[in-house]
């Protein structure tokens, strides 16, 4: 009787385990649909076992151990097609070919399912042992799709059974012989089974039956289970492969226009088609140039508008800070850009604009307040054109991400789905049902989900989509090639000429100072205490409201006072700060600034004196001059500070009144004034505590005490001006010297006091300048292209930052920093102002200013006023939470520590995609064949090699998730998370061709798959997340609900009831999209009747706006694994 095995009471791997294993049987044939190759460790050592046989194939002897028919595996389909036409065919040489071509590939992708494991690599190899022995050999069946199931088992030693036989249902897959239920039967009687082994022979021997064997080893032998080594420096090479995708692409997509050619190094070339890359991706809309200062971001971004122009024979818009119109209309001359220009400051016209394709958005940092009328005016402008968009700034986002974010959404919807998530922020959060459950309103794929997250990881990867930024030393690094004559590095151009790249050497003024004096007055204790019991009022107004007296403001009021509150103790202490860093650039800006705090003050009172209301505006939520650079002319000369130039006199000499009478008398013209302007709110001043104008008064005494302190300040016994007169007329009495000050004051005292002291050929630039590149032309005429008379150029041009943006001052090779040098990012960024391309020099000087003695007690006095500021606020910080930079950079500028000034600008990080794309660059240029060897490596693969003395051992692995989002995990030995940083992993994997392979670590799947196990997602969907009762998810749910409850009438028949209750289920189980969402949360907000809210939901529903659905459509959220890499200690 037949034995039956089930996979429920018998195992079917024990049945045919023991048929193989049974006495006497030499060899095996198995016909099966399908062959799980990882299935084969069922039954491999049995195979190992077996002596083999010979056995006639076509009448010739072969000699074999296991012979294996697969049927089910299907060729190519025209192949199939032909196979049943109705007419006889015999596939050809090419037919069989690319029949094994798609077997082959078949199994390669069932390789890379599930993770890889010890157990399954061991089966693997010996598989391709036996497979290369020839114990096995494999055939697939094309004459027709087969899905027999046949075991066979040849002892011809025994009479009585010699073919033990075993037929049913189980494939030669994992499942088939052990899980799901199958009905097999062992056969025994001699006659079934030559009948079962005949029928074999004849389809093995079938001429559309063809041998696959060599194509099963190659697969086995290039996948993750090979026992051939893999070195670690390909395992490199691959994981920067993939990272550089995008810029791959770009270069190989994009041409660059003809004029271009000869004026683009190779750099800049290659960010012009990335950038376009980025642009021509509808989904995206947009990209972001963010190289540093120096590299040529704008004629960049000409030769992108210029292939944007030939592409589409369409007009560019390029909208820039008002100083650098005439730097771009030059450029558009030169290249005949069809391009119109137009200023920041300046409103658009939206409803009449001509049409662009492209908007190219020069100092897009400037743009970092989406709430700003010049922000949304532009937004307003995109949205309506569907243009492309290029942003460009050396410094994409200042202490925030959102800044970034900001500057995006300029061209992207916040809902929009970007095809990634912010996954180191999910996965921190526990999954995507926790996040969903933080912030339920948010679609996770969108650029306000990455709003959420503080990880630099997930900005990386959202960057990698739209930015192309690389660092000086990152070109001079990947670009530059060396001059052996003198050992400097520099770019080549096109036509052959060089562009070196110089050194930066700091340097130190020490000017004299005598106990008593005016500066020593300055940085004195008792200044820091006055300036310490500073209360500043008018930055908390909201300590000074009455509750009781604010019950019947209006609405319009009652946000307005509610808004006082963003401003509080933090904005006071930026305020004090303020005070400081005025102090730092000289005593005259300093008093500047007491003065306009002591009239501000007195407005306030002569407000609340008469009874008027007070003006509530930006001013008095942010502290004076508290803006990126603080260039803002505030001096108290009038409308034309012309007038006290003229002469050279200046009014710094006169003394600043110390009698509050005087301000007091001049409160009310400046009232006037402000109401004039009428760009500020008024708040009533029966809102207001009487011990405001208390405060107000107190505060006023302390700053006259302090000007009192500071005395009338003389420019003549000024001797930190006097050094840098010394410093311009002795040291550089030919050179073209530039100084840089934060403060518009501090500038044109600069340039009065030179003037007085007979200086010629010299000028200033500041925010109020009206044409500062025609300025930078006559200072650096060569490096502008201008030819200007050496008797009419500037040889020492004084500026704020206001040159920081685009301008070429290459023709300088020195910088003065007049202000003490706190921040060595400031200075790093001016010196790149000179540090640009075609700077002749070798060498840069940067110059900053320090007193020659008493530079540890100004460091104690910021250090002192900082911490109280923080204790004051509240704030949790370092010195850089009101203050930039630190002591340590100070000091190592007093003592002119080389090396310095060669740390990189702002966000040093180079842009991940064109990093690994320079990796990948390298490597072909040195050998070439590995442009096709690293493409074709298997998935899944792994090396091992030793890890640096100064990180942990472990293993890294490279994921791509259903979504195409990149993640990198590095995990030790004991399963902790080293890191998810994909620079600073990318940077641990690094090594070259002769680095050594190292032994597998025993746990080196392990880790693989505790990487794969927190990538995947915990929740596939956001089905019941509502969010909180407030949310308009959960209010139009309850509400529709209702609705729904109601009884059936004329008007409310079953089918309408359905149709609400389908969109019940729709708006439960996914994500309002967004603009519907702020359109229902409008009408629910209004009051509107709950008839014509369910009607608009029916009405955006049948449009197909009302949910995102897409989420659904995916269904294998499993992570693919690219590679991996040990890491071990030695």
């Amino acid at each position: 009787m037949a034995q039956i095995y089930d996979n429920i009471e018998v195992k079917f791997t024990e049945g045919l385990r023991g048929i193989i294993s049974s006495i006497g049987v030499k060899r095996v044939d198995f016909c099966v649909g399908y062959f799980n190759l990882r299935g084969w460790n069922l039954v491999v050592d049995q195979i190992d076992n077996l002596p083999g046989d010979n056995v006639y194939e076509n009448d010739e002897k072969r000699f074999r151990t296991c012979r294996l028919l697969i049927g089910m595996h299907r060729p190519p389909e025209e192949l199939i097609r032909q196979l049943y036409s109705g007419e006889e065919y015999h596939p050809d040489s090419n037919d069989v070919q690319d029949a094994k071509l798609k077997i082959a590939e078949d199994f390669r992708r069932q390789l890379l399912l599930g993770l890889p494991t010890n157990a399954d690599q061991a089966t693997l190899r010996k598989l391709s042992r036996q497979l290369k022995e020839k114990k096995v050999c494999v055939k697939l069946y094309l004459r027709e799709p087969l899905h027999a199931k046949l075991y066979l088992a040849y002892r011809p030693d025994d009479h009585f059974n010699p073919i033990p036989a075993i037929l049913g249902s189980s494939n030669l897959t994992y499942s088939g012989l052990t899980k799901q239920g199958e009905l097999n039967a062992e056969f025994a009687d001699s006659d079934s089974a030559k009948k079962l082994s005949t029928w074999f022979e004849d389809r093995w021997n079938d001429r559309f039956c063809v041998d696959i064997t060599d194509e099963l080893i190659k697969v086995i032998d290039e996948s993750w289970a090979s026992d051939n080594e893999i070195p670690p420096y390909y395992i490199y090479l691959k994981t920067a492969y993939h990272l550089s995708e995008e810029a791959r692409m770009g270069v190989k997509e994009f041409s660059l226009p003809p004029e271009f050619r000869k004026d683009l190094f190779d750099f800049q070339q290659t960010a012009v088609k990335i950038a376009a890359r980025h642009l021509h991706n509808e989904k995206r809309g947009g990209a972001m140039i963010g190289d540093v200062v120096g590299l040529g971001k704008t004629i960049t971004a000409c030769a992108i508008a210029k292939l944007y122009e030939n592409t589409y024979g369409s007009n560019t818009l390029i909208i820039c800070p008002a100083n650098l119109q005439e730097m771009w209309k030059k450029y558009r001359t030169k290249y005949d850009l069809k391009a119109d220009i137009m200023s920041m400051a300046k409103p658009i016209d939206v409803a009449n604009a001509r049409y662009y394709k492209l908007i190219i958005v020069d100092e897009s940092h400037n743009l970092r307040n989406s709430t700003g009328s010049r922000y949304q005016n532009i937004q307003s402008l995109i949205q309506k054109q569907n243009s492309s968009v290029l942003l460009l700034t050396a410094t994409p986002y200042n202490m925030d991400f959102r800044d970034l974010s900001n500057q995006l959404k300029l061209f992207i919807e916040e809902d929009q789905d970007l095809g990634i998530r912010p996954e180191i922020y999910i996965k921190s959060l526990g999954g995507e049902r926790e996040f969903l459950m933080r912030h339920n309103e948010v679609f996770i794929r969108s650029i306000k989900a990455f709003e959420q997250s503080p990880f630099v990881e997930d900005w990386n990867e959202l960057m990698k989509l739209f930015l192309v930024r690389r660092t000086r030393t990152f070109i001079k690094d990947n670009y530059a090639k060396k001059d052996d004559s003198n050992g400097r590095r520099y770019l080549e151009f096109p036509d052959g000429s060089k562009s070196y790249f110089p050194d930066r050497i700091p340097k130190s003024i020490k000017f004299p100072t005598e106990p008593g004096d005016q500066y020593c007055r300055l940085y004195s204790d008792e200044m820091i205490d006055l300036m310490e019991s500073l209360k500043l009022p008018r930055y908390g107004l909201i300590h000074y409201i009455s509750e009781e007296r604010t019950v019947d403001a209006s609405k319009p009021e009652k946000l307005l006072i509610e808004n006082l509150s963003r401003a509080g103790e933090r904005m006071m202490g930026f305020c004090k700060s303020t005070f400081f860093k005025r102090m730092d650039s000289c005593g005259y800006s300093f008093l500047l600034t007491l003065y306009h705090h002591l009239l501000r003050n007195a407005v306030f009172m002569y407000a609340l004196d008469n009874g008027l209301d007070l003006p509530i505006g930006d001013e008095n939520s942010l502290p004076d001059d508290f803006i990126d650079d603080e260039d803002t002319n505030i001096s108290i000369f009038g409308d034309n500070p012309d007038q006290y130039r003229a002469n050279g006199s200046i009014l710094a000499a006169k003394p600043i009144p110390t009698d509050l009478s005087v301000y007091e008398c001049l409160a009310k013209e400046h009232y006037e004034v402000i109401k004039l302007k009428n760009n500020v709110s008024w708040l009533k001043p029966t809102y207001f505590k009487r011990t405001l104008k208390q405060q107000l008064r107190k505060d006023s005494d302390t700053i006259i005490k302090m000007i009192e302190l500071c005395g009338v300040w003389n420019p003549n016994a000024d001797r930190k001006v006097q050094s840098l007169y010394d410093l311009l007329n002795k040291t550089y009495a030919k050179e073209k010297v530039i100084v840089f000050t934060q403060y518009s004051d501090t500038a044109m005292y600069l340039y009065a006091q030179l003037k007085q002291m007979g200086m010629k050929q010299l000028y200033y630039v500041t925010g109020d300048s009206k044409n500062p590149t025609a300025s930078v032309d006559r200072f650096s005429p060569k490096s502008n292209g201008q030819e200007i008379e050496s008797a009419d150029q500037y040889r020492v041009l004084i500026a704020t930052d206001v040159l920081s943006e685009g301008q070429n001052l290459q023709d300088s090779h020195v910088i003065v920093n007049y202000d003490m040098p706190w921040a060595i990012i400031r200075l790093i960024q001016r010196a790149g102002r000179v540090d640009r391309i075609g700077q002749e020099s070798k060498e840069i000087y940067c110059y900053s200013f320090f007193p020659a003695d008493g530079i540890e007690d100004i460091i104690r006095l910021r250090s002192r006023l900082n911490k109280r500021i923080n204790e004051n606020a509240n704030v949790v910080g370092s010195d850089e939470v009101f203050f930039e930079g630190n002591e340590k950079n100070l000091m190592n500028l007093y003592n002119e520590q080389s090396g310095i000034l060669d740390q990189e600008e702002g966000d040093s990080d180079v842009d991940l995609s064109s990093q690994a794309y320079q990796i990948w660059q390298k490597a072909i240029k040195s050998n070439s064949k590995l442009k096709e060897i690293i493409p074709s490596l298997s998935d899944m693969i792994y090396a091992t090699k030793a890890a640096s003395p100064d990180r942990p051992d472990g293993v890294i692995t490279f994921c791509r998730t259903y979504n195409d989002f990149d993640i990198l995990s590095w995990y030790d030995r004991a399963g902790n998370l080293v890191s998810q940083s994909q620079k600073k992993i990318l940077t641990a994997m690094e090594c070259g061709p002769k680095e050594p392979g190292l032994n597998q670590m025993p746990d080196h799947f392990d880790l693989v798959k505790k990487s794969v196990d927190d990538i995947a997602d915990d929740v596939p969907s956001a089905m019941g997340v509502l969010g909180n009762r407030f949310s308009t998810r959960f209010r139009l749910v309850q509400l529709l609900q209702n609705f729904y409850d109601q009884q059936t009438n004329l008007f409310f028949d079953v089918d309408y009831k359905q149709q609400v209750k389908l969109a019940i289920d729709d708006i439960y189980n996914y994500q309002l999209i967004e603009t519907t969402k702020t359109v229902i949360g409008r009408m629910l907000n209004k009051g509107d009747s709950q008839e014509e809210i369910v009607e608009a939901v029916l009405d955006f529903r049948k449009k197909g706006v009302l949910c995102r659905k897409q989420d659904s459509d995916y269904k294998d959220k499993s992570p693919k694994i690219l590679c991996s890499m040990g890491l071990i200690k030695q």
